[in-house]
């Protein structure tokens, strides 16, 4: 995939009117999380990392968002979404209950846990889910497309889109308080956004987004 914003680096931010004090903190304990689980079991978090892997995949060339951390962080916090769809168990409950739902599904198919099959076995089962085909026991009163639409997919690209390494991908500043954003029409950018690349010309937008800040 090539990069539409060249040379851009939103940590750039850190210490200019973009971003407060709060908002700091607020990165740099995303920044800290590692991939040690503190919620999730070793198994569980394994689990999580692969399932993302297949909803989020993420490029080669760069670290890549520490996807289950950032749940496990959520799920360490139990930190909802403050409402929850008839039918789905609390949040810490929803995803120990849908994990070891998908294994049980994995297990009946292919007689192999979700990890360890093949991509295209794990693709079929996760597109199964979201059409709420899967019917093991192991769900419970849960619906599975419930699952995935309400906890899974939603909880997995809200952590990626949360890291600053995705902010980097999207040419995006972060939260911005107090400066705020003052360009708001189509195509327009204000000096401290990032500059996309234009009619193929990636060293201009490398040069703009080296004073980006």
């Amino acid at each position: 995939m090539p990069d539409r914003f060249p040379g851009y680096d939103v940590l750039s931010k850190r210490w200019t009117p973009s971003w407060n004090q709060k908002t700091r903190e607020v990165i740099n304990r995303r920044l800290a999380l590692t991939n040690e689980p503190r919620y999730l079991t070793a198994e569980e978090f394994a689990l999580v990392t692969v399932i993302a892997a297949r909803i989020v995949p993420q490029p080669g060339h760069r670290p890549p968002v520490p996807v289950a951390a950032l749940i496990d962080h959520q799920l360490d916090r139990d930190q909802g979404d403050g409402y929850r769809h008839a039918g789905m168990p609390p949040l810490q409950e929803a995803w120990r209950q849908g994990l070891r739902a998908l294994n049980a599904e994995a297990q009946a198919a292919h007689e192999a846990p979700f990890d360890q099959l093949r991509t295209a076995d794990q693709d079929a089962l996760l597109t199964q889910m979201q059409e709420g085909k899967l019917k093991d026991a192991a769900w419970g009163g849960m619906s599975s497309a419930t699952f995935f639409k309400q906890r899974l997919a939603h909880d997995i690209v809200h952590a990626y889109y949360a890291h600053p390494t995705a902010w980097n991908e999207i040419g995006w500043g972060g939260p911005a308080s107090p400066r705020g954003y003052v360009r708001m029409d189509a195509n327009e950018r204000d000096p401290w956004e990032a500059a996309e690349v234009k009619d193929g010309d990636v060293e201009a937008a490398r040069r703009k987004n080296r004073h980006v800040g």
